[in-house]
């Protein structure tokens, strides 16, 4: 028992630094105003470098699943995390958009590196808890999301827009030497646990060490979360700039409103919770509408209530970070064996992140050509439709590859 408090200790340590990247990812959106008028960037060009950051994860994704095979998990973690905050921290002195985007885009790759380990960490030690432990990836995200909007408009207020990147790029030094001295080897590189479950499954999933990747059920299950980083990132990326721009709320307003979708992250271990228990699926068909809905509806004008606004983003965090990103990965990792965590997870990574790059890209395009409400729905609502059909095809393909590990 005083191990498993150890090593949930160890868990809460890792989490607490990807909470830095989830900061990240939120600044950058508040602050798409200000980069775009230093930079004289256009909306496609700021909506791209709002998002390429993903372009950089999703590359990383698979490689990271095969670089763990060779690295520890913890060296993985630390060195993806020592990426992230130097890139993090040169963003603030680019000149232009090439180097704005070289810096977005390494950030993404030190990312991916980060929580593929972590997620990699956090399904072999608990491998009976799955989506418990994607899920608590995901609250740290949405911790992130809750309190980097406000944080990061408060040091533009008092500073400029340079100032937030250069404070949480130092930051991330500070949990490099955290993350050193507290995550113990016996942890972060166990083995036992996978090759138990594996085990436990034997061939009940179809699945063994010699199974590629690339079968029909796996394949449906990345390209319904290709789908699912469109509709999303096209949402993070540029939604806090309709609100700015076409709405006329204030940064700090606009924060309000980003945190309100973090703080739908908070619920993120109950949903993948309830994805252990009654299936990953069930919960999906239940996230993804929710997704469609929330996510188009936020693109109209609610009144330009503030308060009406808070409550579809909250919504909207809700369906992803508590109920769909936790049980997406985990519906991915448990289409093959234990022995296939690592690569099924960099599959997850890459899936997710690589088309999101481009999301904020098209919703600005779609924004050009339509307005912003046509282009919100198409994308948002659009996207995460054609992931829910996706996740059914996938259940049709093999239906026990997606029901939790019981033991």
């Amino acid at each position: 028992m005083q191990k498993h408090h150890a090593a949930m200790a160890m868990f809460f340590v890792l989490l607490v630094s990807y909470v830095l990247n989830s900061i990240d990812r939120q600044l950058f959106a508040v602050l798409v105003i200000e980069v775009r008028e230093a930079m004289s960037l256009s909306l496609p060009q700021v909506g791209l470098a709002s998002t390429v950051f993903t372009l950089g994860m999703g590359l990383a994704g698979i490689p990271t699943g095969y670089l763990l095979s060779f690295m520890s998990r913890k060296a993985v973690v630390l060195l993806g995390l020592f990426i992230f905050s130097v890139a993090t921290l040169l963003t603030a002195y680019a000149k232009g958009l090439p180097d704005l985007l070289a810096y977005r885009f390494v950030s993404g790759l030190g990312e991916a590196m980060q929580v593929t380990a972590i997620i990699a960490i956090g399904a072999s030690y608990f491998h009976e808890r799955r989506a418990l432990m994607t899920g608590a990836v995901s609250f740290a995200y949405g911790v992130g999301a809750f309190v980097g909007p406000g944080m990061t408009a408060a040091l533009l207020k008092a500073f400029d827009w340079k100032m937030p990147f250069i404070v949480f790029g130092l930051v991330g030094f500070v949990l490099m030497a955290v993350v050193a001295i507290c995550v113990k080897s016996w942890f972060s590189e166990s083995r036992a646990n996978e090759q138990q479950a594996s085990n436990d499954r034997g061939n009940l999933a179809g699945s063994d060490a010699n199974e590629t990747i690339w079968n029909a059920t796996t394949i449906a299950l990345g390209l319904a979360s290709v789908c699912s980083g469109l509709a999303v990132f096209g949402f993070g990326g540029l939604y806090p700039t309709y609100l700015r721009s076409a709405l006329g709320f204030t940064p700090q307003q606009a924060a309000l409103v980003m945190g309100a979708m973090g703080a739908g992250g908070f619920l993120a271990p109950l949903g993948g919770w309830l994805g252990d228990r009654i299936g990953y699926h069930k919960i999906l068909m239940v996230a993804l509408p929710l997704t469609a809905l929330s996510g188009g509806l936020a693109f109209t004008e609610l009144e330009r209530s503030l308060i009406l606004h808070a409550m579809v983003a909250g919504t909207f965090g809700i369906a992803v970070l508590s109920l769909l990103y936790s049980n997406l990965s985990a519906i991915i990792i448990s289409s093959m064996g234990p022995a296939k965590t690592a690569q099924t997870s960099g599959l997850f990574i890459a899936s997710y992140y690589i088309p999101a790059a481009f999301a904020g890209f098209l919703l600005a395009q779609l924004k050009e050509a339509l307005n912003w409400t046509t282009a919100g729905i198409l994308q948002t609502s659009g996207f995460a439709l054609i992931a829910m059909i996706l996740i059914a095809v996938a259940g049709a393909t093999r239906r026990s590859a997606m029901t939790p590990v019981r033991t």
